[in-house]
């Protein structure tokens, strides 16, 4: 992770969905899905303190205390969202600070391997957020920092306070943003990139065609790009990774990996699932190899897509 010591494999488990926020809450699942993760050699796990108001890091933490001095677990702070959707970023010192005593109490542990920013706030200066997580790196509370959809000049002047170990940001067959500069900063300050929603939140892997296939107070009714006339158009990219994924006896969800993983070796990611065969599907496609001719007509795809990433809320505090 970043140029230090520890290593991850490059699938993660991308823990927000496990205990609600995308369709129905099964406990047991969840839990069987993360024991399934360790016991496949899954050793990194990424949640946040805004997961479901601190109820994910719980529930995390406490599934996977037994293994946890085997395992790298990441958390996020600095990110609230009021009861209307709205969001905002907080990365006062002091609230970096209380946020990590909190995350630790939350996740029973008495270290975070990975500690990021969820957002960038732009009312305090990014060296001012460093130095509060370079505190805690000093007093053994988090092993490494880092931020959560920064720009490339945000990372820079980060990395002038302390080593960043990584950037996350969402990055996938139709969120391609990241090859404006973020990959090649991350090559070249030595830093991790970690891609989350791989998967386009399940469209790319196929599990739905629209925000109305999707069940009431799933939050992913609320994105652009599954509305009605941006999810019609944004099939047609589907149906070309339906036939990719055919000729190679695979699944769209695991091409969708695949492409990702072969974008650098910066590159890892943290695909979300919420059950067993969501897990199996997803080991599969870091081990699935795309030829060039694959990489490059999927390459053409991401002209295709319509509407915006988040709803207008989250994409108004986007640091870009």
């Amino acid at each position: 992770m970043g140029s230090g010591s520890a290593q991850v494999p490059a699938l993660g488990f991308g823990c927000m969905g496990l205990v609600g926020w995308y369709g129905t809450r099964n406990d047991d699942e969840a839990r069987a899905t993360l024991l399934a993760a360790v016991d496949a050699g899954i050793t990194h796990f990424d949640t946040a303190a805004s997961y479901q108001v601190g109820e994910n890091e719980k529930f995390v933490g406490s599934v996977l205390a037994p293994y946890r001095g085997s395992l790298f677990i990441a958390t996020k702070c600095g990110l609230a969202r009021g009861p209307d959707g709205s969001a905002q970023a907080d990365n006062r010192p002091e609230t970096i600070r209380t946020s990590c005593d909190a995350s630790l109490k939350r996740l029973g542990t008495d270290y975070i391997d990975l500690f990021y920013l969820h957002r960038i706030d732009r009312t305090v200066p990014i060296e001012e957020s460093t130095g509060a997580l370079a505190d805690l790196v000093r007093a053994g509370k988090i092993r490494h920092a880092g931020l959560s959809e920064c720009s490339v000049s945000t990372l820079q002047r980060a990395c002038g306070v302390l080593p960043i170990a990584a950037v996350q940001s969402e990055y996938s067959i139709w969120s391609r943003d990241p090859e404006q500069g973020m990959l090649a900063a991350c090559e070249q300050l030595g830093v991790t990139f970690v891609a989350y929603s791989p998967l386009g939140r399940g469209f790319l892997a196929a599990n739905f065609s629209s925000a109305t296939d999707l069940p009431e107070g799933d939050h992913r009714r609320s994105h652009p790009r599954f509305q009605p006339e941006a999810a019609g158009a944004n099939a047609v990219l589907v149906e070309t990774l339906r036939q990719i994924a055919a000729s190679l006896g695979a699944t769209p969800a695991q091409v969708a990996i695949a492409w990702v993983l072969a974008r650098s070796t910066r590159v890892v990611t943290i695909p979300g699932m919420k059950t067993r065969a969501h897990l199996a599907d997803n080991l599969q496609g870091a081990r699935l190899r795309l030829s060039p001719e694959h990489l490059s007509r999927i390459d053409v795809l991401a002209d295709k897509v319509q509407g915006e990433r988040h709803p207008p809320a989250m994409m108004r505090i986007l640091d870009r």
